[in-house]
């Protein structure tokens, strides 16, 4: 009986979900970067900081211009 229960439940309750989207005006919060998935955060900001210091055509993260990274 309690499985029965159970399962009238949720037949009845998780339809409710399936219309459940995000909005494209939603999409920029998701997008911003407090809200990315990252387990390591300083491993990735120095990834960054020495693929962006190698590439000479993009300059430093988050500056423009170019060059070899040098200080």
């Amino acid at each position: 009986m309690a499985l029965i229960l159970v399962g009238l439940t949720a037949a009845l309750t998780l339809p409710g979900c399936a219309g459940v989207g995000v909005k494209p005006w939603e999409r920029d919060i998701l997008a911003a970067p407090g809200m990315q998935v990252d387990p390591d955060p300083l491993v990735t900001a120095l990834d960054e900081h020495i693929y962006f210091s190698k590439e000479a055509s993009t300059g430093g993260l988050g500056t423009g211009g170019g060059g070899c990274g040098c200080n």
